[in-house]
């Protein structure tokens, strides 16, 4: 992992964006690759994680910087999966915004994503009496 580096604010070229979104699976996203890089560049932060030129992970957020940020997207290609890529990109998230009240995401429910987020000091909502509600438009 010592030659991965993170890089801040650096928006990859759209082809490395849909690579690794497809590679993890997210075709939801990959649908339309305009709207996907418009979304990445108005976020509030994108973090990306490089092994030499090749992007391997991205986590970005959105929110208002003051009082919440919600960690939108947190991805690194499966065959770099495991190697801590993921919480130390979600470390560098955390620290950097721990004066945030609420640092918010949503993700499936699995065993490994419940796993991922706990170890990394993150806990459910129901944790604070909290419920989540959501509403996808898939049109």
């Amino acid at each position: 992992m010592d030659k991965i580096i993170i890089k801040e604010d650096i928006i990859p070229e759209i082809e490395e964006i849909m690579n690794l979104y497809e590679d993890v699976k997210w075709y939801a996203y990959t649908k339309d690759k305009i709207r996907l890089k418009n979304a990445i560049n108005n976020s509030l932060k994108v973090l990306t994680a490089w092994d030499e030129d090749k992007l391997v992970g991205l986590i970005r957020l959105v929110g208002d910087n003051y009082t919440i940020i919600y960690i939108q997207d947190i991805l690194v290609l499966e065959n770099y999966q495991g190697q801590g890529i993921g919480s130390r990109l979600l470390k560098l998230v955390l620290d950097k915004y721990k004066s945030i009240r609420q640092i918010v995401l949503m993700t499936d429910n699995t065993e490994e994503t419940l796993s991922f987020y706990k170890k990394n000091g993150m806990v459910e909502t129901a944790d604070y009496n909290g419920l989540a509600f959501v509403k996808y438009n898939l049109g």
